[in-house]
Protein backbone atom coordinates (compact mmCIF):
# COMPACT_ATOMS: atom_id res chain seq x y z
CA UNK A 1 0.00 0.00 0.00
CA UNK A 2 1.53 3.33 -0.89
CA UNK A 3 1.60 5.66 1.96
CA UNK A 4 -0.17 9.05 0.87
CA UNK A 5 1.74 12.56 1.62
CA UNK A 6 -1.08 13.28 4.56
CA UNK A 7 0.20 10.18 6.00
CA UNK A 8 3.43 11.60 6.37
CA UNK A 9 3.17 14.30 8.22
CA UNK A 10 3.05 14.16 12.11
CA UNK A 11 0.01 14.94 13.74
CA UNK A 12 1.70 17.75 15.33
CA UNK A 13 3.06 18.94 12.56
CA UNK A 14 -0.85 18.81 10.47
CA UNK A 15 -1.85 20.75 13.35
CA UNK A 16 0.68 23.54 12.87
CA UNK A 17 0.11 23.58 9.21
CA UNK A 18 -3.34 23.97 9.50
CA UNK A 19 -2.81 27.13 12.05
CA UNK A 20 -0.95 28.81 9.64
CA UNK A 21 -3.73 27.85 6.67
CA UNK A 22 -6.01 29.73 8.84
CA UNK A 23 -4.12 32.70 9.87
CA UNK A 24 -3.52 33.10 6.00
CA UNK A 25 -6.90 32.56 5.22
CA UNK A 26 -8.14 35.03 7.71
CA UNK A 27 -5.53 37.98 6.49
CA UNK A 28 -6.76 37.25 2.94
CA UNK A 29 -10.23 38.31 3.65
CA UNK A 30 -9.16 40.88 5.76
CA UNK A 31 -10.43 44.24 4.99
CA UNK A 32 -7.21 45.73 4.60
CA UNK A 33 -6.63 42.59 1.91
CA UNK A 34 -9.60 44.08 0.54
CA UNK A 35 -8.31 47.41 0.20
CA UNK A 36 -5.43 46.38 -1.39
CA UNK A 37 -6.67 44.24 -4.12
CA UNK A 38 -8.77 47.10 -5.54
CA UNK A 39 -5.81 49.50 -5.36
CA UNK A 40 -4.39 46.63 -7.40
CA UNK A 41 -6.91 46.68 -9.61
CA UNK A 42 -7.02 50.45 -9.70
CA UNK A 43 -3.57 50.27 -10.81
CA UNK A 44 -3.38 47.41 -13.62
CA UNK A 45 -6.83 49.47 -14.88
CA UNK A 46 -3.97 52.91 -15.83
CA UNK A 47 -6.82 54.55 -13.51
CA UNK A 48 -5.17 57.43 -11.08
CA UNK A 49 -3.59 56.45 -7.68
CA UNK A 50 -0.91 55.80 -5.76
CA UNK A 51 2.27 53.61 -6.98
CA UNK A 52 2.07 50.08 -5.60
CA UNK A 53 5.20 48.78 -3.65
CA UNK A 54 6.31 45.24 -3.28
CA UNK A 55 9.70 44.05 -1.50
CA UNK A 56 10.56 41.05 -3.09
CA UNK A 57 11.59 38.81 0.50
CA UNK A 58 12.98 35.65 -1.54
CA UNK A 59 16.98 36.61 -1.81
CA UNK A 60 16.82 37.07 1.87
CA UNK A 61 14.24 34.67 2.87
CA UNK A 62 17.21 32.65 4.73
CA UNK A 63 16.72 35.51 7.23
CA UNK A 64 13.43 35.20 7.75
CA UNK A 65 11.45 32.20 7.14
CA UNK A 66 13.79 29.47 8.63
CA UNK A 67 13.29 31.24 12.21
CA UNK A 68 9.96 30.69 12.44
CA UNK A 69 9.80 27.18 10.95
CA UNK A 70 8.29 24.93 13.91
CA UNK A 71 7.11 21.70 11.62
CA UNK A 72 9.84 18.54 11.98
CA UNK A 73 9.03 16.87 9.03
CA UNK A 74 10.21 17.65 5.52
CA UNK A 75 7.03 17.47 3.85
CA UNK A 76 5.46 19.39 6.54
CA UNK A 77 8.43 22.33 6.35
CA UNK A 78 7.97 22.47 2.33
CA UNK A 79 4.03 23.29 3.17
CA UNK A 80 4.89 25.61 6.08
CA UNK A 81 7.64 27.54 3.63
CA UNK A 82 5.18 27.98 1.38
CA UNK A 83 2.00 29.42 3.79
CA UNK A 84 4.93 31.44 5.63
CA UNK A 85 5.97 33.05 2.46
CA UNK A 86 1.98 33.77 1.54
CA UNK A 87 1.70 36.34 4.70
CA UNK A 88 4.96 37.36 6.23
CA UNK A 89 5.43 40.64 3.78
CA UNK A 90 2.09 41.59 5.19
CA UNK A 91 2.93 41.13 8.76
CA UNK A 92 6.66 42.28 8.74
CA UNK A 93 6.78 44.77 5.94
CA UNK A 94 3.58 46.04 5.54
CA UNK A 95 3.94 46.30 1.73
CA UNK A 96 1.60 46.03 -1.08
CA UNK A 97 2.28 42.21 -1.49
CA UNK A 98 -1.46 40.77 -1.12
CA UNK A 99 -1.87 37.34 0.94
CA UNK A 100 -3.83 35.06 -1.31
CA UNK A 101 -7.21 33.04 -0.69
CA UNK A 102 -6.17 29.62 -1.70
CA UNK A 103 -2.84 27.57 -1.68
CA UNK A 104 -1.60 27.40 -4.80
CA UNK A 105 -0.34 24.41 -6.79
CA UNK A 106 1.37 24.45 -10.07
CA UNK A 107 2.57 21.83 -12.99
CA UNK A 108 6.03 21.43 -13.03
CA UNK A 109 7.58 21.30 -16.92
CA UNK A 110 11.09 21.94 -18.17
CA UNK A 111 12.66 23.66 -21.16
CA UNK A 112 16.42 22.45 -22.23
CA UNK A 113 17.36 24.59 -25.06
CA UNK A 114 19.20 22.09 -27.75
CA UNK A 115 18.81 19.19 -25.19
CA UNK A 116 21.55 20.55 -23.19
CA UNK A 117 21.74 20.09 -19.69
CA UNK A 118 24.09 22.34 -18.09
CA UNK A 119 25.71 21.19 -14.98
CA UNK A 120 27.15 23.16 -12.43
CA UNK A 121 29.51 24.30 -9.93
CA UNK A 122 29.22 25.95 -6.54
CA UNK A 123 31.11 28.08 -4.27
CA UNK A 124 30.34 28.10 -0.48
CA UNK A 125 30.82 30.59 2.39
CA UNK A 126 32.39 29.63 5.51
CA UNK A 127 28.95 29.00 6.84
CA UNK A 128 27.46 26.37 4.09
CA UNK A 129 25.47 29.03 1.87
CA UNK A 130 26.00 29.43 -1.33
CA UNK A 131 28.03 32.38 -2.50
CA UNK A 132 28.72 32.34 -6.25
CA UNK A 133 28.28 29.81 -8.92
CA UNK A 134 29.81 28.19 -12.30
CA UNK A 135 28.09 27.16 -15.43
CA UNK A 136 30.17 23.99 -16.98
CA UNK A 137 29.62 25.31 -21.05
CA UNK A 138 29.59 22.84 -23.80
CA UNK A 139 29.70 25.08 -26.79
CA UNK A 140 33.47 27.01 -26.86
CA UNK A 141 33.14 27.70 -30.74
CA UNK A 142 30.19 27.85 -32.52
CA UNK A 143 30.87 26.94 -35.77
CA UNK A 144 33.33 24.05 -34.46
CA UNK A 145 30.50 23.08 -32.01
CA UNK A 146 27.49 23.39 -34.20
CA UNK A 147 26.46 19.70 -34.09
CA UNK A 148 26.16 19.88 -30.03
CA UNK A 149 23.04 21.71 -30.60
CA UNK A 150 20.75 19.40 -30.69
CA UNK A 151 16.80 19.06 -30.39
CA UNK A 152 15.20 20.91 -27.79
CA UNK A 153 13.43 19.45 -25.30
CA UNK A 154 10.28 20.39 -23.16
CA UNK A 155 7.76 17.87 -21.33
CA UNK A 156 6.70 17.47 -17.77
CA UNK A 157 9.20 17.60 -14.96
CA UNK A 158 6.24 15.96 -12.59
CA UNK A 159 3.46 13.46 -13.50
CA UNK A 160 0.20 15.48 -13.99
CA UNK A 161 -0.91 12.99 -12.10
CA UNK A 162 1.66 13.30 -9.21
CA UNK A 163 0.23 17.49 -9.27
CA UNK A 164 -3.24 16.84 -9.21
CA UNK A 165 -1.96 13.64 -6.26
CA UNK A 166 -0.80 15.99 -4.22
CA UNK A 167 -3.49 19.02 -4.32
CA UNK A 168 -5.97 16.23 -3.15
CA UNK A 169 -4.18 15.71 -0.47
CA UNK A 170 -3.94 19.22 0.44
CA UNK A 171 -7.39 19.76 -0.07
CA UNK A 172 -8.01 17.01 2.76
CA UNK A 173 -5.16 18.83 5.10
CA UNK A 174 -7.01 22.11 5.10
CA UNK A 175 -10.42 20.73 4.47
CA UNK A 176 -12.36 23.66 5.53
CA UNK A 177 -9.70 26.28 6.25
CA UNK A 178 -8.31 27.58 3.08
CA UNK A 179 -9.25 25.97 -0.34
CA UNK A 180 -6.10 24.77 -2.99
CA UNK A 181 -5.67 25.63 -6.55
CA UNK A 182 -4.05 24.97 -9.14
CA UNK A 183 -1.99 27.84 -10.45
CA UNK A 184 0.25 29.76 -12.91
CA UNK A 185 2.33 32.27 -12.71
CA UNK A 186 3.28 33.87 -16.58
CA UNK A 187 5.10 32.14 -18.58
CA UNK A 188 8.47 32.97 -18.95
CA UNK A 189 11.17 33.11 -22.10
CA UNK A 190 14.68 34.27 -21.63
CA UNK A 191 16.70 32.97 -24.66
CA UNK A 192 20.03 34.61 -23.48
CA UNK A 193 20.21 33.36 -20.32
CA UNK A 194 20.34 29.78 -21.33
CA UNK A 195 22.64 30.53 -24.29
CA UNK A 196 24.49 31.86 -21.93
CA UNK A 197 24.20 29.02 -19.76
CA UNK A 198 24.97 26.70 -22.88
CA UNK A 199 28.71 28.74 -24.33
CA UNK A 200 29.42 31.42 -21.55
CA UNK A 201 29.30 35.39 -22.06
CA UNK A 202 32.57 35.95 -24.30
CA UNK A 203 31.56 33.27 -26.59
CA UNK A 204 27.78 34.43 -27.07
CA UNK A 205 29.04 37.77 -27.38
CA UNK A 206 31.85 37.06 -30.12
CA UNK A 207 29.50 34.84 -32.23
CA UNK A 208 27.53 38.18 -33.78
CA UNK A 209 31.10 39.32 -35.08
CA UNK A 210 32.79 35.86 -35.90
CA UNK A 211 29.63 34.02 -37.24
CA UNK A 212 26.64 36.57 -37.60
CA UNK A 213 25.27 34.08 -40.00
CA UNK A 214 25.19 31.24 -37.93
CA UNK A 215 24.11 33.13 -34.86
CA UNK A 216 20.79 34.34 -37.12
CA UNK A 217 20.42 30.57 -37.85
CA UNK A 218 20.45 30.10 -34.28
CA UNK A 219 18.70 32.33 -33.04
CA UNK A 220 15.83 31.41 -35.48
CA UNK A 221 15.98 27.82 -33.76
CA UNK A 222 15.78 29.06 -30.47
CA UNK A 223 12.65 31.39 -31.62
CA UNK A 224 11.10 27.93 -32.93
CA UNK A 225 12.06 26.01 -29.83
CA UNK A 226 9.95 28.23 -27.80
CA UNK A 227 6.76 28.84 -30.25
CA UNK A 228 7.10 24.94 -29.99
CA UNK A 229 6.88 24.78 -25.98
CA UNK A 230 4.43 27.17 -25.95
CA UNK A 231 2.33 25.32 -28.27
CA UNK A 232 2.81 22.16 -26.38
CA UNK A 233 1.14 23.92 -22.78
CA UNK A 234 -1.85 24.97 -25.19
CA UNK A 235 -2.22 21.68 -26.62
CA UNK A 236 -1.55 19.67 -22.94
CA UNK A 237 -4.44 22.72 -21.57
CA UNK A 238 -1.68 23.27 -18.79
CA UNK A 239 -2.42 27.49 -19.31
CA UNK A 240 -4.67 28.87 -16.62
CA UNK A 241 -5.65 32.26 -15.68
CA UNK A 242 -3.47 35.05 -14.96
CA UNK A 243 -5.21 37.65 -13.67
CA UNK A 244 -5.85 37.63 -9.86
CA UNK A 245 -2.12 37.92 -8.15
CA UNK A 246 -0.27 35.27 -9.62
CA UNK A 247 3.32 35.67 -9.76
CA UNK A 248 4.71 38.12 -12.73
CA UNK A 249 8.45 36.81 -13.76
CA UNK A 250 10.37 39.60 -13.13
CA UNK A 251 9.35 40.86 -9.38
CA UNK A 252 5.74 41.85 -9.63
CA UNK A 253 2.12 40.08 -9.96
CA UNK A 254 -0.22 39.11 -12.73
CA UNK A 255 -3.03 41.77 -12.01
CA UNK A 256 -5.52 42.67 -15.23
CA UNK A 257 -9.00 43.06 -16.39
CA UNK A 258 -7.62 42.62 -20.09
CA UNK A 259 -7.42 38.90 -19.87
CA UNK A 260 -9.52 36.23 -19.13
CA UNK A 261 -10.06 34.80 -15.89
CA UNK A 262 -11.71 31.68 -14.09
CA UNK A 263 -15.27 31.99 -15.17
CA UNK A 264 -13.86 32.04 -18.86
CA UNK A 265 -11.58 29.37 -18.58
CA UNK A 266 -14.46 26.81 -17.17
CA UNK A 267 -15.43 27.18 -20.65
CA UNK A 268 -12.71 26.52 -22.99
CA UNK A 269 -8.79 25.75 -22.84
CA UNK A 270 -6.67 28.82 -22.76
CA UNK A 271 -3.94 29.82 -25.23
CA UNK A 272 -0.78 31.92 -25.00
CA UNK A 273 -2.69 35.06 -26.08
CA UNK A 274 -5.28 34.32 -22.85
CA UNK A 275 -1.87 34.95 -20.40
CA UNK A 276 0.96 37.32 -18.95
CA UNK A 277 4.63 36.19 -20.73
CA UNK A 278 8.08 37.63 -19.38
CA UNK A 279 10.94 38.24 -21.29
CA UNK A 280 14.13 39.75 -20.35
CA UNK A 281 17.92 39.74 -21.60
CA UNK A 282 20.54 40.70 -19.23
CA UNK A 283 23.33 39.17 -21.00
CA UNK A 284 23.00 41.70 -23.31
CA UNK A 285 23.97 44.66 -22.02
CA UNK A 286 27.43 44.56 -23.72
CA UNK A 287 26.26 44.75 -27.40
CA UNK A 288 25.50 48.03 -28.86
CA UNK A 289 21.85 48.61 -29.38
CA UNK A 290 22.20 48.13 -33.47
CA UNK A 291 22.80 44.69 -32.36
CA UNK A 292 20.71 43.78 -30.19
CA UNK A 293 18.05 45.21 -32.98
CA UNK A 294 19.80 42.77 -35.79
CA UNK A 295 20.74 39.71 -33.58
CA UNK A 296 18.18 39.39 -30.63
CA UNK A 297 14.91 40.95 -31.04
CA UNK A 298 13.77 39.50 -33.98
CA UNK A 299 13.45 36.12 -31.43
CA UNK A 300 12.29 37.81 -28.79
CA UNK A 301 9.20 39.41 -30.70
CA UNK A 302 8.36 36.66 -32.67
CA UNK A 303 8.08 34.29 -29.03
CA UNK A 304 6.88 37.63 -26.79
CA UNK A 305 3.95 38.35 -29.29
CA UNK A 306 2.28 34.82 -28.65
CA UNK A 307 1.18 36.27 -25.02
CA UNK A 308 -1.71 38.28 -24.13
CA UNK A 309 0.31 40.99 -22.38
CA UNK A 310 4.12 41.44 -21.87
CA UNK A 311 6.41 42.42 -18.87
CA UNK A 312 9.63 42.73 -20.14
CA UNK A 313 13.57 43.78 -18.56
CA UNK A 314 14.81 42.86 -15.04
CA UNK A 315 18.39 44.48 -14.12
CA UNK A 316 19.37 45.19 -17.83
CA UNK A 317 18.73 48.91 -18.49
CA UNK A 318 16.06 49.02 -21.21
CA UNK A 319 16.47 52.67 -22.68
CA UNK A 320 19.11 52.08 -25.27
CA UNK A 321 16.70 49.63 -26.97
CA UNK A 322 13.24 51.75 -26.22
CA UNK A 323 12.95 53.35 -29.62
CA UNK A 324 13.60 50.42 -32.07
CA UNK A 325 12.93 47.29 -30.51
CA UNK A 326 10.18 47.25 -27.33
CA UNK A 327 8.45 50.34 -27.97
CA UNK A 328 7.15 48.09 -30.91
CA UNK A 329 5.67 45.29 -28.83
CA UNK A 330 2.19 46.09 -28.26
CA UNK A 331 1.23 44.12 -25.72
CA UNK A 332 3.84 45.64 -23.14
CA UNK A 333 2.13 46.71 -20.06
CA UNK A 334 4.89 46.57 -17.92
CA UNK A 335 8.56 47.81 -18.69
CA UNK A 336 11.74 47.25 -15.62
CA UNK A 337 13.53 50.70 -14.88
CA UNK A 338 16.38 48.96 -12.96
CA UNK A 339 18.86 50.41 -11.37
CA UNK A 340 21.09 51.42 -14.48
CA UNK A 341 18.43 52.35 -16.38
CA UNK A 342 18.09 56.19 -17.70
CA UNK A 343 15.00 57.23 -15.28
CA UNK A 344 14.28 60.83 -16.63
CA UNK A 345 14.12 59.06 -20.64
CA UNK A 346 11.58 56.35 -19.98
CA UNK A 347 9.49 58.60 -17.81
CA UNK A 348 9.31 60.39 -20.89
CA UNK A 349 8.64 57.57 -23.15
CA UNK A 350 5.95 56.29 -20.82
CA UNK A 351 4.23 59.24 -19.77
CA UNK A 352 0.30 58.68 -20.81
CA UNK A 353 0.61 55.21 -22.03
CA UNK A 354 -0.88 51.93 -20.80
CA UNK A 355 2.36 50.79 -20.01
CA UNK A 356 3.79 50.74 -16.38
CA UNK A 357 6.67 52.68 -15.26
CA UNK A 358 7.83 49.16 -13.36
CA UNK A 359 11.13 50.89 -11.10
CA UNK A 360 13.72 49.14 -9.01
CA UNK A 361 15.46 50.78 -7.24
CA UNK A 362 19.06 50.22 -6.07
CA UNK A 363 19.18 46.95 -3.68
CA UNK A 364 22.35 49.12 -1.81
CA UNK A 365 20.26 51.26 0.48
CA UNK A 366 18.60 48.32 2.65
CA UNK A 367 20.92 45.23 1.45
CA UNK A 368 24.33 46.60 2.70
CA UNK A 369 24.43 49.09 5.23
CA UNK A 370 23.07 48.02 8.65
CA UNK A 371 21.53 51.49 9.50
CA UNK A 372 19.24 52.27 7.09
CA UNK A 373 20.35 56.25 5.84
CA UNK A 374 16.54 57.85 5.50
CA UNK A 375 17.89 60.84 3.53
CA UNK A 376 20.14 59.47 1.07
CA UNK A 377 16.84 57.08 0.65
CA UNK A 378 14.15 59.63 0.38
CA UNK A 379 16.52 61.24 -2.25
CA UNK A 380 17.15 58.15 -4.10
CA UNK A 381 13.10 57.99 -4.32
CA UNK A 382 11.86 60.95 -4.65
CA UNK A 383 14.22 61.15 -8.32
CA UNK A 384 12.47 58.18 -9.23
CA UNK A 385 8.72 59.96 -8.07
CA UNK A 386 9.84 63.14 -9.97
CA UNK A 387 11.24 60.92 -13.59
CA UNK A 388 7.44 59.18 -13.13
CA UNK A 389 5.80 61.95 -13.27
CA UNK A 390 2.20 61.07 -15.26
CA UNK A 391 3.29 57.79 -15.87
CA UNK A 392 1.92 54.35 -14.00
CA UNK A 393 4.22 53.74 -11.34
CA UNK A 394 5.14 50.86 -9.12
CA UNK A 395 8.15 49.92 -6.89
CA UNK A 396 9.88 46.62 -6.33
CA UNK A 397 12.72 46.42 -4.37
CA UNK A 398 14.88 43.01 -5.83
CA UNK A 399 17.94 42.06 -5.18
CA UNK A 400 18.74 42.48 -1.44
CA UNK A 401 20.42 39.54 -0.22
CA UNK A 402 20.48 40.67 3.47
CA UNK A 403 19.24 42.75 5.70
CA UNK A 404 21.25 41.56 8.32
CA UNK A 405 18.11 40.37 10.23
CA UNK A 406 16.37 43.87 11.02
CA UNK A 407 13.27 43.84 10.05
CA UNK A 408 12.52 47.10 11.54
CA UNK A 409 14.55 48.33 9.10
CA UNK A 410 12.54 46.49 6.28
CA UNK A 411 9.44 47.59 7.29
CA UNK A 412 10.52 51.00 7.83
CA UNK A 413 12.14 51.12 4.30
CA UNK A 414 8.76 50.82 3.02
CA UNK A 415 7.09 53.64 5.64
CA UNK A 416 9.95 55.58 4.41
CA UNK A 417 8.68 54.70 0.34
CA UNK A 418 5.12 55.93 1.37
CA UNK A 419 6.21 59.01 3.12
CA UNK A 420 7.80 60.11 0.02
CA UNK A 421 4.45 59.21 -2.27
CA UNK A 422 2.53 60.71 0.33
CA UNK A 423 4.46 64.08 -0.04
CA UNK A 424 5.75 63.67 -3.55
CA UNK A 425 4.02 61.73 -6.00
CA UNK A 426 2.21 63.73 -8.23
CA UNK A 427 -0.13 61.16 -10.71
Amino acid sequence: MVTTMIEKISQEDRQRLRELARKQADYAHSPAMAERLAQWKRHMDFQPGRPMIHLEMGTFEQEIIPLRMLCQGEEARRIERQLLDSFLNYELFDDDRIVPDYFGVSYQTFFTLFGQEITEDFAAAADGSQVGRHFNTVVSDLEADWEKLGPTQYGYAEPPEETRRRAEELSELFDGILPVRMVMGSVGAVPTQLLVHLMGMETMLFSMYDYPELFHTMMDRVAQDYLSYLDWLTEEELLLPTTGGEWLGNGSFCYTGELPGWEERARRPFTTKDVWGFMDSQETVGISPQMFEEFIFPCYRAIGERFGLLSYGCCEPVHSIWENCLSKLSNLRKVSISPWCDEEFMGRQLRGKRIVYFRKPSPSYLGVDRRLDEDAFRAHIEQTLRAAEGCQLEIAQRDVYTIHGDVEKARRYIAVIRECIDRCWNP
